[in-house]
């Protein structure tokens, strides 16, 4: 890796990585403002905005912003998370200048067309409407209501129906003028890239951007909590969670294996103890996110109506067993599949470029891949069995969806957990 860092006098962030092998150029720019950093009223603003960015600018409609890259055989993308949200391009060597050109466009000059702005407010509506056809997606907005109540984290990212529908031109600019500022941005760029022509574009192009930090969003407190909803699915989708750590947190590498070893592939305890060994659902994982001041762990399973009564149980006790003796051979699958995963990602100029800006934006610096490693590989059992043993100590979170009567409820979890 050849890793490049240059902070501008605005405070904006550019770093490169150049792949001189490739032909082709992961760019990005990424916000370090999220669904978390919205309002009460601004729910599912940030969501808006990462349309809404691509809908017309005041030197380009939307028709033409989809042309001009496409017709260089590039592409153009958006995501809006918890904490970040990152626009993408995709193109040849050649064609770097013209990806920068356009994600700077539609960042510091789009005008939020009333006319763009009534479309795309009912594309978001449907967008609304697809999670709520899909269970196993309407779920997890149900767990991080349930775990994070009343707080931004808990909102569901695409906002209301409601709230979308309220928000106007005003809103939209409010919004990216108060986070969208120099020092919580990152222009990342991975692949055929030259760092000082990149550092020379950001410095013409994003020359007008904001200067300072913004607000910073508001704290997080993990609270666990129930929200389970009776329909007529075949199947019930379950998700059992505890509180989490931060990615910033000392034992956050330790649950990281913890996790994986517990749910992370079809080696895992609960894949070979519920699926493999009982037959108690079709699928089963477990997943943590960490966020900058929190985080959580979960169980994801879906399962046929009958076996809800033992799936619970068995999955506390699988996940407790777990805590309290993980064993040497299975802490050294899970760091292997980490490292790998590692290693693996960085084969991709997209995935170099994200993980560059997110480091950017968490630490304010690059984290090496073999310092990466060398976390995984300094976890020691301990260390493990104190992620895991700390995890169910926190209150639980129960979320369901789907032929649920025969589900343990959340009280119970509690008293089977005390026992």
């Amino acid at each position: 890796m050849s890793v490049q860092v240059t902070r501008l006098p605005s405070g904006l962030t550019v770093i490169t990585d150049a792949m001189a092998e490739l032909e082709t150029a992961s760019l990005g720019v990424f916000a370090g403002a999220g669904a978390r950093s919205e309002g009460e009223k601004e729910h599912g603003l940030a969501h808006l905005l990462e349309h809404m960015a691509f809908k017309g600018t005041r030197t380009r409609d939307a028709k033409r912003i989809a042309e001009e890259i496409e017709s260089a055989g590039g592409e153009l993308n958006a995501a809006t998370s918890g904490e970040q949200t990152a626009y993408y391009a995709r193109v040849l060597k050649e064609d770097v200048g013209l990806g920068f050109d356009i994600l700077a466009d539609i960042l510091t000059q789009s005008v939020f067309d009333a006319d763009e702005l009534a479309r795309e407010k009912n594309v978001i509506l449907q967008e609304i409407s697809a999670v709520e056809d899909t269970p196993d997606d309407l779920v997890f907005d149900m767990f991080n209501q349930a775990a994070f109540p009343e707080q931004p984290l808990g909102r569901p990212i695409l906002g209301t129906p409601e709230t979308v529908m309220s928000f106007d031109r005003k809103a939209i600019q409010g919004y990216l003028d108060t986070h969208y500022r120099a020092g919580r941005m990152v222009v990342s760029a991975a692949g055929a890239v030259d760092h000082d022509r990149i550092v020379e574009e950001a410095t013409r192009l994003f020359a007008h951007l904001p200067e300072g930090n913004g607000p910073e969003p508001t704290p997080a407190v993990y609270r666990g909590g129930e929200d389970v909803v009776e329909t007529d699915h075949e199947q019930a989708n379950v998700l059992i969670g505890f509180s989490g750590r931060s990615y910033k947190d000392v034992l956050s590498p330790a649950l990281g294996i913890f996790t994986n070893l517990v749910g992370g592939g079809m080696s895992s305890r609960l894949f070979q103890e519920v699926r493999e060994k009982r037959g108690l659902c079709y699928s089963i994982y477990a997943f943590q996110w960490g966020y900058a001041d929190t985080g959580i762990f979960g169980i994801s399973a879906g399962a046929g109506a009958e076996d809800l009564k033992d799936l619970v149980p068995v999955i506390l006790d699988t996940v407790a067993a777990a805590a309290s003796a993980p064993t040497e051979a299975e802490i050294a699958r899970a760091k292997a599949q980490m490292k790998a995963g590692l290693l693996m990602a960085l084969e991709s100029s997209a995935m170099r470029a994200e993980q560059m800006a997110r480091h950017m934006l968490i630490w304010g610096r690059p984290l090496p891949p073999a310092e990466l490693i060398a976390r995984i590989d300094a976890v020691t059992a301990e260390d493990v069995r104190k992620a895991g043993q700390t995890v169910l100590a926190s209150p639980p979170t129960l979320a369901a969806l789907g032929p649920v009567r025969k589900l343990p409820r959340l009280d119970k979890i509690r008293t089977h957990l005390a026992a």
